[in-house]
């Protein structure tokens, strides 16, 4: 079909925007030829017309259909073109976060600028082993790409990474090579991938700087070849560098930085090492703080300058070359501070003692006057004679800079070289992976000598990169037997030869270099006159004419000619460098040696490669006599020689292209700028790319995709059984135009556009399905509904009618109803508004006439007081004027008689002063004396009756006195008791007073009680009438309570059983997470093992190698090797440090804490066992010392004197059984939990003090025994005389007689000596047992103490918790006794380890003693004569004779114990057994040797053969450990040989489902726990091994079955692919489906019950498998796009339910295999669930339980449709799951772990098979044993 066919309406396109540089628009018309104008609709809702050019008149390119967004693989676009590509790398890199793209064979990848969590080890073992086109993009993948391709090809592999500065080159490099060091490993022992990993910090540090564009960027270009052996694994690597940046150690732009290694040495300028180098803040040197950040954000100097220091240390690289490196370095710094001062204006000079240049000659060892001179001067030779010239201050300065540019250049080299030779290996190299991290395409405002050299290099790799790229498709082409055509593509050769060709740009400039008087100018001039109008890529700018332009591949370019020359000769003054050569300082002349070898910091062999490094600094060497023409090299002369070289390299590789795109140039993270990308892509040669593929068939299918995807365009006549003819058929038929597309032999190739044809085809038809069906569900649905609503309004028609009926009479009654009341309440109403004003007329009435009676009476009331008033007024205003009158009229009379008295005075003055006065006066006189006389006598009269009255009187008066006195006295106590009356009456009316306040305020206060009582009272009443209204309620609500309270306590019954169950969950998973260390432990054990023997071969075969002719076997390997295995202990301490020598880059990680217990361990039990053999060995001595006195002294012990040392013998062993049950005792103490338990009175208190009691009462009676015995010894040893030997002891008599008959003295005192010794040890003894006892005693006493102290303990404990709540109460208690219990724990296995070795001790000391007694018994039978036995009496004895009856034991010599090892173990067949003889046969054939030598109580020989099981069983599984039958068969037995060891082990809980036969069978005289345990671990590790088996069966098989073949067919349809075609869904020939998975498992399932293997451990392999299974699909999902899609979710819940279903065949649902595949559960749910709105996202917030946040996020943005009518899941939607599930505490690890080993357990499984019964085939050549 025609291309302007699908510009139709509504037809996507892409037209040019100087904004955006490409924007999406919609056709509102269909094209029609010969239109000039499309009508378009722009996505922000504006509309277009947009003008064709009329000259091409080229349409606008159409837009892909949204299903082929976000595709990994731009060729996999249906349109390939620009627009495309841009907006694919925008989305994936916005929307779904995605960094890597691939465009063919390139991958782009673009900087985040942020840190990402795709690089862990996790990732890098999910891509290893993948194929490239099966995983998402990633570095990983082209990394394993190449590593494949060079193992399966045999052919050297190159990575080229390019790209701008900034876009991430030399991280993306670096992450490859980590992924080669840590997939492949090393060869050797040296960690060579960690020294290949340690040269990126040295190499950055030196080759690194901040630019205005990257904080990191790389200033030279570098070209890494790592080195693998023929089994691929890392064995070295060799560097070359291209065109170091030197310019920037004298200068750097505005915000740019020098190279890294300076601001580290000044940022460390304190340490103490690096005093002597007198550096300070980076601003205090010129060549630091040009760029004025002398700073870089989030970077410390310091740290990176230990990292430096640290990878040079692992490089090899020592000390005092690390402080030489520094102190050159630090001389550079010192160097550009040395200052010029001119003297005229073509001499300078340098100031006296200038300080910077003293510390540059102390640090180089140079002489100072003579490095000044030559600062200021320079040499000039002529044919005659040489001159001395002083030069300017600017001649002089940039002769400085030079010398500085060229220190740290031939600095540069020398370190690349070191590293080179530290990285060399001496083992040949097979093949090699160069990876190139080279500076991409530069142009900008100024260009230079860099830049051309720099653009110069991308354009040859760019020139490969074509040539790459259409060699592949040609090949591609003619594999599929398709004619080839020739593709025009871009061919840079002419650019090329511009520059490199003779007469080119470099030829002229090497030529003006060597001219005398050669400048910029002439150059350019030369340049002008050759190339320009003569060669198109050549221009000349307009305004210029020192510069020249030059077409690139990617941009025209314009270069400044100024400085190209100075560049290109890169002189320095030859002077200078002669003063650097005569240094002092040793390393300094090592850099300039251009003939001899420079030495090597890391001791290197001359026979060392020589270093493939190349520099454009570094002169290339050569002969003696070519030194000064090699001199004389320009650097654009080996530059170039140097990018030939590369290129030679890179054609003789097969190359992998990483393309860096920098998504903006402000460094934000996740910013795409359109501009700048598309700049890139045009350079980097990705839209070249895209061009090549699409100018041919850039879509490609295999037959039987066409065939899946659009089978819907297919009639059912056109499907035939032939796939490529159908496609064929149905091609022709919906593609008339047969040069669209092309038939290869295994695919069809279409040109661009038509995938996007057929896609709308299968559209269309899909969306005319849909409507079909759509019309007839909704039709259906509809129908439905309608019969559905009719009904219902019948029925509710009904029941309205019938409601309205009922209405309507209701409505009736109403209406009388409501007349009556009416009437009735009318008449009320009348009535009662009658009676209200009625009412308010009387009321009115008599309120108006009180009104006026009161007005009346008021009247009549004022005018009777008005007259009252009136009444005393007039009375006191008359009363007033009497009284006013009366005082007025006294008045006058006062004064009146005032007159006359004093008139009356002054006329008696005058007659007193006259003697007629005094006449008158006697006169009067004597009348009144005579008057008087008379009266006297009178009065005599009277005064006589009165004295006679008197004396009557005074009588009366003193008896009347003496009354009163009674009465005073009387009265005065009277006085007395008032005055007291009078104090109580006063204090009494106080009281009153009191009272009378306190009754007042009683009563007040009672008038406001009953005031308040009268309220309460109402309220009371009203509250009692609320109260009865809420007791109600309260009921209500009691109910309503006690129902809840129920239901709490069941909700904290449940929620502390679900505690208990979550705590016990996690001891479970404590035990586990031990017990999973252990296990790694062991593993990391049999793999150091493993390495011992490969090292011991490995030393074996190069000591024989110098001996070709005799091999000689080392003597002891056969004896070390059986120790190193296997010891009585768990381990050898000879093995330790082995162990800790291992390379520890793959290993499991270890518990170190358990390690170390384990080591300390094995030392205690090293030193136990050389303690038990000194004491054996002394014990041997002992004995023989006393055979050779008892030799010696005559034999004059008999039968009582044996008799006496058993009894002594037995008083031992009663000692010791006492000993035991104090320990018994102690440990029953210690066992006792309860605090009340120990506490005095106590009834376990009594016990212990009445058994402390009858121990020392049992102690005092064997003291008794002992003083028995000795006086008996005491009286046998005087009656003992020695004899000859012919004499014999017949009785005591005799004895007796021959004592009196000695004469010798000595012989008696002799034997005194003997007896007081004997007293002496019995006394030390009796001594010793003694103060045992005592200090048990004192250590019970002590226990008791601490018992008591817990006691109390326990009681502040439970006081404290009953003073908590309840669950707190609980949860305190629990946790205390969890401590408690884990306490006595650890003391009873401590306790536990005591006793076994006091039990281990003691039954080898009854073994000596047993020894010596056999030998003191056959000792005393020689000693005794034939005379003696003759008179003795012989007891005849009776020897029963028994059938004969089988124990269940083997018996075999000790020479045929090789011989059952080889033909039990080495040469056994595992299917030969397992199909004809019973489960676990070895086992117990093993086993009943082992009861044979306990029976014989033959310790070597049990030692003996347990090792050599081991060992042997061991040598199986190294041998034949990938065949899964062999491992499973010996886990089965190893397993019941173990329970064999248990089950007659005689250990009380392992005989509890014995038969009484089989406990007779259980071992006598060894303890072989020991033994247990080493075989328990040789189980472990035999489970480990075969996972391991399992997962490498499994692991090709789950990727495939799981997710990539379609169990349910047509449910997922194939997308179209681009250039990496992924792995076929459709299950051909050699792809495994799911039946395929189901059958493996049944095989195993199978094999493993054959074998016997126990029923738990088959679960625990299950649950294993399914947990690879799970965790392998999961991950390769999570990094697949092309799998997250819904009907892809469909296929994994299938599949899923068919893995459950056959758990349920198999009965093992409750393995808990099921539950390791919850989360890809969850993942397909995931998948399939709705991802729109917020309660979807709360949805899948709860059901996605095991899945992380990483991974439940990663699924979302990975989720990508298959049709157009599935939706994207939306980044709003995926932040609304990340803010949901911020607070979720989980691991940030993306992928599972799908090496991760559970640990196993080995429970208990005793065997009902009698040993008797058993028999031995003769199939198995055990013929040398017989059964017993």
């Amino acid at each position: 079909m025609a291309a302007s066919e699908l510009y139709t309406k509504f037809a996507r396109v892409w037209i040019p925007d100087p904004e955006e540089v490409w924007k999406s628009a919609e056709l509102l018309k269909d094209y029609k030829p010969g239109d000039k104008v499309l009508l378009l609709h722009l996505e922000e809702g504006k509309d277009l017309e947009y003008r064709l050019d009329p000259k091409t008149k080229e349409l606008p390119h159409l837009r892909n259909p949204d299903i082929l967004v976000g595709e990994n693989d731009l060729t996999a676009l249906s349109y390939l073109h620009e627009p495309a590509v841009l907006h694919n790398l925008r989305v994936r890199f916005i929307d779904s976060k995605l960094i890597y793209t691939y465009c063919g064979i390139v991958l782009v990848a673009i900087n985040p600028y942020e840190q990402l969590p795709i690089y862990g080890e996790d990732i890098i073992n999910a891509y290893s082993g993948q194929n490239m086109g099966d995983m998402d993009p990633h570095i990983f993948a082209v990394a394993e790409e190449a590593y494949k391709q060079m193992a399966r090809d045999e052919r050297n592999q190159s990575i080229i990474v390019s790209g701008e500065s900034g876009a991430g080159k030399t991280v993306s490099a670096k992450y490859a090579m980590r992924y080669f060091a840590t997939v492949s490993g090393s060869a050797s022992e040296a960690n060579v991938e960690e020294k290949v990993l340690a040269s990126n910090p040295i190499m950055e540090s030196i080759g690194n700087a901040k630019t205005t564009r990257n904080d990191n960027s790389s200033r030279f270009g570098k070209y890494i070849e790592i080195g693998f052996d023929k089994r691929y694994r890392i064995i070295g690597a060799n560097m070359r560098t291209y065109l170091l940046e030197k310019s920037r150690v004298v200068f750097q732009a505005e915000e740019e930085r020098n190279y890294h290694i300076f601001y580290q040495l000044c940022a460390s300028a304190k340490l103490p090492e690096f005093k002597m180098l007198r550096l300070g803040n980076a601003n205090n040197f010129h060549y630091t703080k040009q760029g004025g950040s002398p700073v870089i954000e989030g970077v410390d100097d310091t740290k990176e300058m230990a990292h430096t220091r640290q990878a040079c240390t692992l490089l090899g690289i020592s000390e005092s070359y690390q402080m030489g490196i520094f102190r050159i370095l630090a001389g550079i710094l010192h160097l550009g501070n040395v200052a010029f001062t001119s003297r005229d204006s073509d001499s300078c000079t340098i100031p006296p003692k200038h300080e910077p240049l003293s510390i540059f000659s102390d640090l180089m060892g140079v002489d100072y006057e003579e490095m000044c001179h030559w600062l200021c001067h320079r040499k000039l030779a002529t044919a005659a004679e040489t001159y001395i010239k002083p030069i300017s201050k600017l001649q002089a300065t940039n002769a400085r800079d030079a010398l500085a540019k060229h220190i740290y250049a031939k600095l540069f080299s020398w370190i690349v070289d070191h590293v080179n030779q530290a990285l060399h290996s001496a083992v040949k190299q097979h093949s090699f992976i160069g990876v190139l991290d080279i500076y991409g395409f530069e142009t900008f405002e100024i260009n230079s000598f860099e830049q051309f050299c720099i653009n110069y290099a991308n354009e040859k790799l760019q020139q490969q990169f074509n040539m790459h790229v259409f060699k592949l498709e040609q090949e591609e082409y003619m594999k599929e037997q398709i004619p080839w055509t020739l593709i025009d593509f871009y061919d840079n050769q002419p650019c090329i030869n511009l520059i490199e060709s003779k007469l080119g740009i470099l030829d002229l400039l090497d030529e003006e270099c060597k001219m005398p008087k050669g400048t910029d100018d002439t150059w350019a001039q030369k340049l002008y006159n050759t190339h320009l109008n003569k060669c198109t890529l050549f221009e000349k700018p307009r305004l210029s004419n020192k510069a020249f332009i030059i077409q690139h591949f990617a941009d025209k370019v314009e270069y400044q000619c100024e400085g190209f020359l100075e560049k290109n000769k890169d002189t320095v003054f030859e002077e200078q460098i002669k003063v650097l050569k005569s240094s002092k300082f040793k390393m300094l002349p090592e850099l300039f040696q251009d003939d001899e070898k420079v030495i090597s910091p890391t001791s290197a062999t001359s026979s060392g490669r020589t270093p493939l490094t190349r520099t454009p600094v570094k002169p290339t060497k050569g002969r003696p006599g070519q030194t000064a023409k090699e001199h004389k090299k320009t650097v654009g002369h080996q530059f170039r020689n140097s990018l030939h070289l590369l290129m030679e390299t890179l054609n003789a590789t097969t190359p992998h292209y990483v393309r860096c795109i920098k998504p903006n140039d402000f460094k934000f993270p996740f910013t795409f700028d359109e501009k700048r990308a598309v700049q890139q892509l045009r350079a980097c040669g990705v839209l070249e790319t895209i061009r090549i593929s699409a100018a041919g068939f850039p879509s490609r299918w295999t037959y039987q995709e066409f065939f899946s995807r659009y089978r819907v365009l297919m009639k059912q006549k056109d499907v035939l059984s032939d796939r490529k003819q159908t496609c064929k058929n149905v091609l022709e038929k919906l593609i008339v135009d047969k040069d669209k597309y092309q038939f290869g032999k295994t695919k069809i190739f279409f040109r661009a556009g038509q995938v996007a044809y057929l896609e709308k085809l299968r559209a269309d038809k899909l969306r005319a399905a849909c409507i079909r069906i759509q019309k007839t569900i909704r039709g259906w649905l509809l129908r439905k509904k309608y019969l559905r609503v009719r009904k219902a309004a019948i029925v509710v028609q009904r029941y309205v009618r019938g409601y309205q009926a009922r209405c309507y009479a209701k409505f009736l009654r109403r209406t009388k109803a409501a007349t009556i009341i009416q009437k009735y309440w009318r008449m009320y109403i009348v009535r009662k508004r009658y009676k209200i004003r009625r009412s308010a007329t009387i009321v009115l009435q008599s309120y108006l006439r009180g009104y006026l009676a009161r007005n009346r009476y008021r009247k009549m009331l004022r005018e009777h007081k008005a007259v009252i008033i009136q009444k005393w007024v007039r009375g006191w205003l008359a009363r007033t004027h009497y009284k006013r009158s009366t005082h007025a009229i006294i008045y006058l009379q006062c004064c009146f008689r005032r007159m006359m008295a004093k008139r009356e005075l002054k006329k008696l003055k005058i007659e007193a002063r006259s003697v007629e006065r005094y006449k008158k006066l006697h006169i009067g006189m004597e009348n009144k004396i005579m008057q008087l006389q008379r009266k006297v006598d009178e009065q005599n009269k009277d005064y006589k009756c009165l004295m006679e009255k008197l004396t009557n009187l005074e009588g009366i008066y003193n008896s009347e006195t003496e009354k009163l006195r009674s009465d005073l006295e009387r009265l005065q106590l009277s006085e007395e008791e008032a005055k007291i009356a009078t104090g109580r009456v006063l204090s009494l009316q106080e009281e009153i007073g009191k009272l009378r306040k306190d009754l007042e305020q009683t009563q007040s206060e009672k008038k406001s009680i009953e005031e308040r009582a009268d309220r309460y009272k109402q309220e009371t009443e009203q509250l009692v009438s609320n109260l009865k209204e809420e007791n109600t309620l309260l009921k209500q609500e009691k109910e309503a309570l006690n129902h809840l309270i129920v239901e709490q306590a069941k909700e904290m019954t449940e929620t502390m059983e679900k505690k208990l169950v979550e705590e016990t969950k996690q001891l479970e998973l404590d035990l586990n997470d031990e017990r999973l260390r252990y296990q790694n432990l062991l593993n990391e054990f049999s793999r150091l093992e493993e390495r011992y023997d490969d090292l011991k071969e490995e030393m074996t075969l190069m000591v024989n190698v110098p001996k070709p002719g005799h091999k000689r076997t080392d003597s002891t390997h056969s004896s070390n090797e059986s120790e190193y295995t296997f010891s009585s202990e768990i381990a050898e301490t000879e093995d330790m440090p082995l162990r800790t020598e291992e390379p520890s880059e793959k290993r499991v990680p270890l518990d170190m804490s358990l390690f170390l217990k384990l080591q300390k361990r094995v030392t205690e039990l090293e030193q136990e066992k050389q303690v038990m053999q000194d004491e054996l060995d002394r014990k041997e001595e002992q004995v023989l010392r006393s055979k050779a006195k008892e030799e010696e002294r005559p034999q004059i012990r008999g039968a009582e004197l044996e008799y006496e040392s058993l009894k002594r013998q037995e008083l031992e062993s009663e000692n010791k059984k006492l000993k035991n049950e104090l320990n018994e005792l102690r440990k029953a103490l210690s066992e006792k939990s309860a605090p009340e338990v120990t506490a005095p009175g106590a009834p376990a208190y009594r016990v212990l003090m009445e058994q402390l009691t009858s121990v020392s009462e049992e102690l005092d009676v064997r003291k008794e025994e002992v003083l028995i015995l000795r006086s008996q010894l005491v009286s046998q040893k005087e009656a003992i005389q020695p004899k000859d030997d012919k004499n014999t002891m017949t009785d005591s008599t005799i004895l007796l007689e021959d004592v009196q008959k000695m004469k010798d003295k000595g012989e008696i005192a002799q034997a005194y000596i003997g007896l007081k010794e004997t007293n002496k040890l019995l006394e030390s003894q009796l001594q010793s047992q003694k103060r045992s006892h005592e200090n048990e005693a004192e250590a019970l006493r002590g226990e008791i103490q601490s018992l008591k102290e817990e006691n109390n303990r326990q009681q502040q404990l439970l006081a404290q918790n009953l003073q908590l709540p309840p669950e707190a109460r609980i949860e305190a208690s629990l946790q205390h006794e969890i401590t408690r219990l884990t306490n006595e724990n650890l003391d009873l296995m401590e306790q536990l380890e005591k006793q076994d070795k006091t039990v281990r001790k003691l039954k080898k000391q009854l073994k000596v003693f047993a020894k010596k007694i056999g030998e003191l018994e056959v000792g005393q039978m020689e000693n005794i004569s034939p005379g003696q036995i003759i008179d003795e009496p012989i007891r005849p004895v009776n020897i029963p004779r028994k059938e004969k009856d089988f124990q269940g034991m083997l018996e075999y010599k000790k020479e045929d114990e090789q011989k059952l090892v080889k033909n039990l173990i080495l040469e056994l067949k595992p299917r030969g057994v397992a199909v004809n003889l019973i489960p676990g046969l070895p086992a117990y054939i093993l086993f009943m040797c082992v009861r044979h030598a306990d029976y014989l109580n033959d310790d070597q020989k049990v030692r003996s053969l347990l090792t050599s099981t081991i060992n042997s069983i061991k040598k199986v599984l190294k041998k034949r450990g990938d065949d899964f039958e062999t491992v499973s068969f010996w886990l089965s037995n190893t397993c019941r040989f173990l329970h064999c060891l248990k089950q007659y082990s005689g250990e009380e809980g392992f005989m509890k489902h014995n038969t009484s036969r089989q406990n007779e069978h259980c071992l006598t005289n060894f303890d072989l726990a020991e033994y247990r345990q080493v075989l328990s671990d040789l189980a472990i590790q035999i489970y480990q091994q075969l996972v391991r088996v399992l997962e490498n069966i499994l692991q090709p098989m789950i990727v495939s079955g799981m997710l990539e073949h379609e169990t349910i067919q047509g449910v997922s349809g194939v997308k179209p692919t681009g250039l990496r075609k992924r792995t076929s869904s459709i299950a051909d020939e050699g792809t495994y489906t799911l039946d395929s998975i189901l059958r493996q498992l049944n095989s195993f399932h199978s094999v493993m019950c054959q074998h016997g293997t126990d029923p738990e451990l088959i679960k625990q392999v299950v649950r294993q498998m399914f947990y690879v299974v799970g965790a392998v699909t999961l991950n390769n999902l999570l990094l697949r796009k092309d799998m997250c899609s819904w009907s892809k979710g469909m296929q994994i819940r299938y599949n899923v339910s068919q893995l459950e279903e056959w758990l349920r065949d198999k009965n093992l649902m409750n393995s808990g295999a099921k539950e390791t595949l919850e989360p890809l559960i969850q993942a397909a749910q995931l998948l399939q669930v709705k991802k729109k709105t917020d309660d979807d996202a709360e949805a899948i917030c709860s059901m996605c339980s095991a899945l992380t946040t990483a991974q439940i996020v990663k699924v979302l943005n990975l989720y990508t449709p298959v049709n157009e009518f599935e939706e994207r899941v939306s980044v709003s939607f995926i932040r609304t799951i990340q803010m949901r599930l911020r607070d979720r505490k989980d691991s940030p690890q993306l992928l599972m772990d799908a090496k991760h080993i559970f640990p196993v357990t080995f429970p208990f499984n005793p065997s009902s098979l009698a040993l008797e019964t058993i028999q031995i085939p003769a199939s198995l050549g055990l013929g040398f044993i017989s059964r017993v």
